[in-house]
């Protein structure tokens, strides 16, 4: 008897952190991953396990995207792609270069949208599939002390939505597109700002695991939906300051202290997360 063909999901930014956990968890559940990243050394290592399936990707190039998808599309049908790969700055918006904002938006926004319209052309010719982009709370609300990343994200879930549309108002039915907006994840990329004081956003909620995020991700990826916040409640909080834009700048120095007191507490109790 033949075993059932798995369905095919590209995974970027996949050699660790979140992006390795959600490979990890799309092959559990029964997908041909298909783990993408600038390290081409490291998306392999991580790829071992899953299959051995790894390409090397700068999701800042166009082209690789749509070859990376033309590739993924020839082992079966694209039914999935996880724009996930993304960098973080933080501190004041003037502490930032020209050089270091373009690098942020050329991949947290720019780089997402190259995958997910590589990802579109193969799913609108086979009539099915989904894009699912990871585009954290910071795409809700202006974030303090992380102002240009909140900014890169925010373009994303604009594209996201605004291309959700488009695929409706043009026929599309099945196919896709869903935004995951996690609160703090506790990976190598938070890890390393424990002492950044610009970094205190990112510690005001409970940390998430990677584990926690990717499962929610698998989840998502079967019944897709335009937005989903983890927590649920932080993303309600959030999208009410959003709604109140001076309740939430006059809040700024209690979500700050928040952030330090998060801080310590994470370094009184963390050890590293896992860097493979």
């Amino acid at each position: 008897m033949t075993p059932p063909v798995r369905p095919v999901a590209v995974v970027t930014g996949a050699a660790g952190g979140l992006g390795r956990a959600i490979a990890t968890a799309l092959h559990a559940d029964g997908w041909s991953v298909l783990l993408t990243d600038l390290d081409p050394a490291a998306v392999a290592s991580a790829a071992a396990p899953l299959g051995g399936w790894s390409a090397a990707l700068d999701v800042r190039d166009e082209g690789a995207c749509a070859a990376v998808a033309a590739t993924a599309a020839g082992r079966g049908e694209l039914a999935l792609w996880v724009n996930n790969a993304g960098i973080l700055v933080t501190g004041p918006s003037w502490e930032h270069d020209g050089p270091t904002r373009q690098r942020v938006f050329d991949v947290n926004a720019l780089g997402a949208m190259n995958g997910t319209l590589a990802a579109l052309a193969v799913m609108r010719a086979q009539g099915h599939g989904h894009v699912l982009n990871v585009v954290s709370l910071a795409g809700l609300i202006a974030a303090p002390g992380e102002t240009v990343y909140a900014a890169s994200k925010h373009a994303l879930l604009a594209f996201s939505l605004g291309t959700l549309s488009d695929l409706r108002m043009a026929g599309y039915r099945r196919v896709h597109v869903s935004c995951l907006c996690p609160d703090g994840i506790w990976t190598p990329m938070l890890h390393d700002r424990l002492d950044d004081p610009g970094a205190v956003a990112s510690f005001t909620g409970s940390m998430l695991t990677a584990q926690q995020v990717a499962a929610r991700a698998v989840r998502l990826a079967r019944r897709p939906r335009p937005v989903v916040s983890l927590p649920r409640w932080r993303g309600a909080q959030v999208r009410l300051l959003d709604v109140l834009p001076g309740l939430a700048v006059a809040l700024t120095p209690i979500v700050q202290a928040a952030g330090r007191a998060g801080q310590r507490r994470q370094h009184r109790r963390s050890t590293p997360p896992d860097r493979r």
